[in-house]
């Protein structure tokens, strides 16, 4: 049996395994991405240690100075960051901020009305998700199955006749911007709350190239804060409604505080706020020129795999206009069984449903996300590569063990985080002592 040691070094072990295994390969999951070594010191700060429910100024414990001053300051960067007078970086995921504004805004048995997650709506929109945790009645938003978003005209139809409470925008498979300009006032019509869910384009919307949904209409924006936007692990809500504004504007984002805490966080995992910050800030720097790479990384990807004989989704408009590409794998053995070959070969990412299918432990499609590989330094002139790489796995039916050590060699080209504060340093910076 083995020691308490001996557990702790087979840890370390993994650990240092799983380090090993994204340094050689081709990270491609849509939800992930690396945060900037001065981030990721601080994560090991003792922040990490303390305590600090509410807001700063208004706390339940002594010691927190300096966490207050962070916190302060994390603020005022997300407001810069999205140009909203309203936010709040306490939520630890996408999901829990999800959760805190349904708790703050609907009652059990109050409408959503949000695409299906077959139609790619993220799972917190769903029953069985925090949707349903909230015990919310759940009404389908028609979709658009060419271009993998919502038939705004039959939407519109279907709100008016369902008067939801809250309309909630965004996806989880999300390729081109959502109708918020169109759908914002059908759902004032009826009252209904519009909720933006910009968990995977966060960072885009933040760098100005893909849509901003609290200029076209939304009430309010929730997302995390590690995907596009590459930051440390959590949440974020933000709002144009001025917490000092209209009794009306104040009452809404006094709701939205509650819903937070003491709603469905306690202590916000201070350690992570001080990385946002650092990840904010950053943004506002580098964050157009990165967005923008992102965007034109993913096209290039999409018409590389394309001309090899790939089937990409929405190649009629463009593949995407996000870090994601939906490509259809279904002829060649389906998502589940080439995600695994891929990642045999050193190429990760995820099966996904795309439309027709009906299950999501089988699903035909993979998603791809550029986001990482941009962070690494890749651009559109590497997509050729990447793309051949898939080829080679998938279409050609090459040995994976073979193209893993080219897999390899393509990476350690690019192992130093890009638009942050200390690009000198090397991606292989989080191996441990």
């Amino acid at each position: 049996m083995p020691t308490p040691s001996q557990h702790a070094d087979y840890v370390t072990d993994q650990v240092q395994q799983h380090h090993h295994l994204f340094e050689t390969s081709l990270p491609m999951i849509a939800s992930e991405n690396c945060i900037s070594p001065t981030a990721r010191r601080l994560l090991a700060s003792d922040f990490h240690d303390r305590y600090a429910e509410g807001r700063p100024g208004k706390r339940y414990y002594q010691g927190l100075e300096h966490i207050d001053n962070v916190e302060r300051r994390c603020e005022t960067l997300a407001q810069d960051l999205l140009d909203a007078p309203y936010t709040d970086t306490r939520p630890t995921s996408g999901t829990t901020a999800n959760m805190a504004v349904f708790f703050a805004l609907a009652e059990p048995g109050d409408t959503l009305m949000t695409l299906d997650t077959d139609s790619g709506a993220h799972i917190s929109h769903a029953r069985i998700g925090a949707a349903g945790v909230r015990d919310l009645n759940i009404e389908p938003l028609p979709d658009d199955p060419d271009r993998l978003t919502i038939d705004e005209d039959a939407a519109a139809d279907r709100i008016r006749d369902i008067e939801p409470d809250i309309l909630l925008l965004g996806q989880s498979l999300f390729l081109f911007p959502a109708p918020v300009e169109t759908l914002a006032p059908v759902a004032k019509e009826v009252d209904a709350t519009v909720h933006y869910d910009g968990a995977h384009v966060l960072g885009l919307i933040a760098g100005g190239q893909f849509q901003d949904p609290l200029r076209e209409g939304a009430d309010l924006l929730t997302a995390s804060t590690h995907k596009t936007l590459p930051g440390p692990q959590g949440g974020i809500i933000a709002s144009t409604k001025d917490p000092e504004g209209s009794s009306e504007e104040e009452a809404f984002t006094k709701r939205l505080d509650k819903g937070v805490f003491p709603g469905v966080v306690s202590n916000h995992h201070l350690h992570h706020l001080a990385a946002k910050a650092v990840a904010f800030a950053e943004h506002l720097e580098h964050g157009e020129a990165y967005a923008q790479t992102i965007v034109d990384t993913s096209q290039a990807l999409g018409q590389a795999l394309s001309e090899r004989g790939f089937s990409v989704l929405c190649e009629e408009h463009g593949f995407t206009r996000s870090h994601q590409l939906a490509v259809d794998v279904g002829e060649h053995g389906g998502g589940r069984d080439i995600a695994q070959l891929l990642e045999d070969a050193g190429v990760i990412c995820n099966m996904n449903m795309i439309p027709g299918d009906e299950s999501p432990f089988n699903p035909s499609g993979l998603r791809l996300g550029t986001q990482e590989l941009v962070r690494r330094g890749m651009g559109p002139e590497h997509m050729d590569e990447v793309a051949e790489i898939y080829a080679r796995v998938v279409l050609k039916g090459e040995d994976p063990e073979k193209v893993k050590g080219d897999v390899a060699n393509l990476v350690d080209a690019f192992n130093t985080v890009q638009y942050c504060f200390d690009e000198k340093e090397a991606y292989r910076f989080w191996e441990l002592a």
